[in-house]
């Protein structure tokens, strides 16, 4: 393990870190602006093959009330097994690492929370770092940011952090995207180092599970995520320059700063609160996975997808939006066709169920047919632009 001292001192000049202390995360991101694209008109230029998704960005409104009363309950019903999982997390990579230090790299946004708990759980121990970069589906990881890292603190001990995999997509695209760094996976494993806090895609290294539950953090966007916007990639940039370009910004992916939002901020209070919890519930479990658990996670997720591909004639795998956290943020931010409930009775799903009604979206109830989910938003498909 080495670290190159000059590139540090870069690393924090040009990284941020939102609404975020400097401690908690820096964000290995370009800080752009781009005019808003509405929902619909978004939706028709992704599925017209017109534009791609991360060319694009929609506003941002601030949550409602009725959002804000279902992640306060989330949050009542959640909080201490949120607590829970990132020690069981933390404490198998200390196991995993032992005496060394941790490079946490979180994938902008969903794995940023995520990320932000596990480094300060970690740094109680030994020595943890925490970077945020992006990714995105069908163009891949952020070369430039991740060589910075790599420049910076080496290859072995790199970790990449999600909240939750819902098909699996994202760790296919870091598993091709990979290739290059062998350093970056474990002998015998044939997926990155990602570890997520539930995995029902089955792809994760690590998971605390792979149960679909209501994460707190997985129902609010940038208010919970330092006030940024997922990542944005208007140009397609030439990967091997980007590696070779590590110290130059402008080489890495983009993101907004949503100011607008920054009364309704509670990235940092709800990671204090967490660990708060995490203070007075100290242990010393680890995360109970092993790759038989993950194959066999991974076998009921694609049957899933197959079987709800094939009943409601769906092509492309990108329009089923899978787990709750899935689901949610594809309502908020898509076109939605129709959301599919395992037990409209759960009360984690109360949050979709509220959305159908007030936006007049029709829901399946489908039992045990969802497999391993209790819930899938699919899009619309969108022939023309209106």
């Amino acid at each position: 393990m080495y670290k190159n001292h000059a590139l540090a001192s870069s690393l924090q000049t040009l990284g941020f870190h939102g609404s975020y202390r400097p401690e908690d995360v820096t964000f290995l991101l370009n800080i752009d602006e781009i005019d808003p694209t509405p929902v619909a008109e978004k939706e028709y230029l992704i599925q017209s093959g017109k534009k791609h998704y991360s060319q694009m960005i929609s506003v941002e409104h601030p949550p409602s009330d009725e959002q804000m009363r279902h992640f306060e309950y989330a949050f009542e019903q959640g909080a201490e097994r949120l607590a829970s999982d990132v020690q069981k997390i933390g404490n198998s990579l200390m196991v995993r690492f032992p005496k060394q230090p941790i490079i946490l790299v979180s994938l902008v946004r969903a794995g940023v929370p995520l990320g932000v708990l596990l480094k300060h759980y970690i740094h109680k121990h030994q020595d943890c770092e925490h970077y945020g970069i992006s990714i995105i589906r069908d163009r891949g990881i952020d070369f430039a940011a991740l060589q910075a890292i790599i420049e910076q603190h080496g290859a072995e001990n790199i970790v990449f952090v999600d909240g939750w995999t819902g098909k699996g997509a994202i760790c296919r695209e870091l598993t091709q995207n990979l290739a290059d760094y062998p350093a970056l996976f474990d002998a015998g494993w044939e997926v990155p180092r990602l570890v997520t806090l539930a995995d029902l895609g089955g792809y994760s290294w690590l998971s605390a599970s792979c149960e679909d539950w209501l994460i707190p953090f997985g129902m609010l966007g940038s208010v919970i995520s330092g006030l940024i916007s997922r990542t944005i990639l208007k140009d397609t940039i030439d990967f091997d320059l980007a590696k070779k370009n590590c110290y130059d910004p402008n080489n890495w992916h983009s993101c907004l700063i949503y100011q607008h939002l920054a009364q309704y901020d509670i990235s940092v209070e709800f990671i204090d609160k967490i660990l708060n919890l995490i203070q007075q519930h100290p242990h010393s479990d680890l995360a109970n996975w092993n790759n038989h658990i993950r194959l066999k996670q991974q076998k009921i997720c694609l049957d899933t997808i197959d079987w709800i591909s094939e009943t409601y004639a769906i092509k492309n795998i990108n329009h089923i939006k899978p787990s709750i956290a899935e689901a949610t943020r594809a309502v908020l931010r898509r076109v939605p066709e129709k959301i599919l409930i395992r037990d409209p009775s759960n009360p984690h799903v109360q949050l979709l169920l509220h959305f159908a009604k007030e936006r007049n979206i029709a829901v399946d109830i489908l039992g045990a047919k969802l497999g391993p989910y209790h819930a899938v938003t699919l899009i619309k498909k969108v022939e023309k632009n209106k």
